[in-house]
């Protein structure tokens, strides 16, 4: 029986349902690929990833939903100050990078000079099990969070490293802004872009 596709606020009591979650839908990201290039332990590895940003920043900083089979996590315009790894946080992440623990720091200083001036909400993250792949999770996840940038009048922005991810974006109104290489040999990033809509009345 498919697992229920609607989003409801996640709280750190969902951080090993949303790791598991996470860690399966990144398995096959370029960008996670290469920080993680090591196919036996790339799935434990996100997992203690997303654990790691999920419960020390985006559920005290953001606005974190899930469904049964997916997460997202975004960061209003107001928190993305707060939203930032403390040390003790970058220190865990540098451990579970191991000696890709730069590239990653330098990918995170590329993206970061390139993130929008403007006042905007971002969407951090996002992904659906794999297997639950063409029932509507994502897409749920999706529209809740477009749904409260629109209520506050805000833009969107998202990175995204997946080509395959980007006709999605854009049935949803976002647009390509930028197209950025990472450093070190790293994957294509795209920067995208949502203006935001007038809620419907009625």
């Amino acid at each position: 029986m498919p697992m229920t596709n609607t989003p409801k606020a996640a709280t750190v009591d969902d951080a090993p349902l949303i790791s598991r979650t996470l860690a399966r839908a990144f398995d096959d990201d370029p960008m996670m690929r290469w920080f993680f290039p090591d196919d036996a332990s790339r799935e434990a590895s996100l997992g203690r990833y997303f654990s790691t940003i999920f419960t020390r920043q985006y559920v005290r900083h953001g606005v974190c939903e899930r469904t049964g089979a997916a997460a997202a996590f975004w960061t209003p315009s107001e928190a993305q100050d707060k939203a930032v790894p403390d040390a003790e946080t970058v220190q865990e992440l540098r451990n579970i990078l191991g000696d890709r623990a730069q590239l990653f720091g330098e990918a995170v200083e590329t993206a970061a000079r390139h993130t929008p001036r403007e006042p905007h909400w971002s969407l951090a993250v996002i992904g659906a099990d794999p297997a639950a792949r063409g029932q509507g999770h994502g897409a749920a996840l999706l529209r809740s969070g477009l749904a409260k940038a629109d209520a506050a009048g805000m833009p969107v922005h998202l990175e995204s490293s997946k080509p395959s991810n980007l006709p999605f974006y854009e049935h949803f109104g976002f647009t390509v802004r930028e197209e950025l290489r990472l450093p070190g040999g790293g994957p294509t990033l795209w920067a995208m872009w949502r203006e935001p809509r007038r809620p419907v009345d009625g």
